[in-house]
């Protein structure tokens, strides 16, 4: 079994209750990547009985660490319409809130369709060479990321960058067909923008992230397996938290998802 699919599984216990467990090959410096989380929530609803079409949107709060072993889901559909869905999604840990999310399913309909982003131009992901840290966190190896410009710190030592953005190319490791927990978590592989502006180590953690999901599942089956395009910035730095934005586009230039989050650092 591929490693993402090892940690969004879960098993049902009750009506709306599943059991989970952090997975070691997505941990980060202090607990799990968030992206895995995002993942492993917006699965809870995605197996849940009631389920109505599926992700446009999810929000999720780290409300607190999660602790390396088990943990249960709680998700409940709110409110059901013809078309949509809004969603509460729980993460407990020892009988505390560790994360919860919001999220609303739709089923998509045709209609007119247009896409203001801009495809940034890149190099090719082949000519590009995949990130090569000697310590960085596990979760990374769970990816093949490979910056095609060079806003990476390679020492640390480098001066401040004018600006915190960066782009790069990313797919799972191993290689795995893309589906909506894929993209969740891809959504939140991108580096802290306050290490890429000031070029060196700063202790962070995601608070709050929402990510909105433009592409239905036969979109994501077209992409298969190949490399993703990421272009992420911020906005602004000040006491002690960070915004930090993102796009995600297919090889051919489709827009995938979008993403905000909101990150506290430490000077």
């Amino acid at each position: 079994m591929h490693p993402l699919d090892e940690a969004i599984a879960m098993q049902p216990v009750a009506p709306g209750m599943f059991a989970a467990s952090t997975h070691p090959g997505y941990a980060n410096a202090v607990g799990p990547f968030g992206g895995i989380t995002a993942a492993q929530l917006l699965n809870a609803a995605l197996l849940h009985e009631e389920r109505l079409g599926e992700p446009v949107s999810q929000t999720v709060h780290f409300a607190a660490p999660i602790a390396d072993g088990a943990f249960r889901i709680e998700a409940r559909p709110v409110r059901t319409n013809r078309s949509t869905q809004h969603w509460l999604i729980n993460a407990i840990q020892d009988d505390k809130l560790v994360a919860m999310a919001t999220a609303v399913f739709a089923i998509r309909r045709p209609t007119w369709s247009g896409t203001d982003a801009k495809f940034p131009d890149a190099p090719a992901p082949e000519s590009v060479a995949a990130m090569n840290w000697d310590k960085r966190p596990e979760f990374t190896h769970r990816y093949d990321l490979r910056y095609s410009d060079d806003s990476l710190p390679k020492t640390f030592t480098e001066p401040e960058r004018e600006n915190g953005a960066s782009q790069l190319w990313v797919r799972d490791v191993p290689e795995r067909p893309l589906d909506f927990p894929a993209l969740a978590s891809i959504c939140d592989v991108f580096f802290p923008r306050v290490m890429i502006r000031r070029q060196r180590w700063s202790p962070i953690g995601t608070v709050t992230l929402t990510s909105y999901f433009h592409a239905d599942s036969q979109t994501l089956g077209r992409v298969g397996s190949r490399h993703l395009l990421g272009v992420a910035r911020a906005q602004a730095y000040r006491d002690g938290f960070f915004d930090q934005s993102a796009e995600v586009w297919s090889p051919e230039g489709e827009l995938l998802a979008t993403s905000h989050q909101m990150v506290y650092f430490k000077d």
